[in-house]
């Protein structure tokens, strides 16, 4: 089977869920969810179920959003109307796909210290 070199492309988040939006920005930048969390001013709990899920972060606070929202360097607008679908670039490795910034897998989490 012929192998696709796929350096070049990026993640895309078809479903433009917010929370995976959240967890692949987080692994992009290295960061554990208690480091977003600390940032954001927030207990990790509360970042979690963000990520998750379970809880929706546009239905939380505005401040809350906003906190989380630039903890992970990410800007409050373009988060709002969607615009963070296509992720991080890419590049295929004999382990799999790394993202171009980090070179971490992007199935790989991000160690907590």
């Amino acid at each position: 089977m012929e192998q696709i070199d796929l350096s070049g492309f990026q993640m895309c988040h078809l479903d433009n869920d917010q929370h995976s939006v959240l967890r692949e920005k987080r692994v992009v930048l290295g960061m554990t969810q208690q480091q977003v969390a600390d940032k954001a001013g927030i207990i990790l709990q509360q970042y979690q179920k963000f990520e998750s899920g379970e809880r929706d972060i546009m239905t939380s606070s505005f401040r809350t959003a906003c906190k989380v929202i630039e903890a992970l360097g990410m800007d409050i607008t373009d988060f709002y109307h969607g615009e963070y679908t296509i992720g991080e670039e890419v590049y295929s490795s004999a382990e799999g796909l790394r993202y171009k910034k980090t070179g971490r897998l992007t199935n790989e989490d991000a160690a907590e210290a």
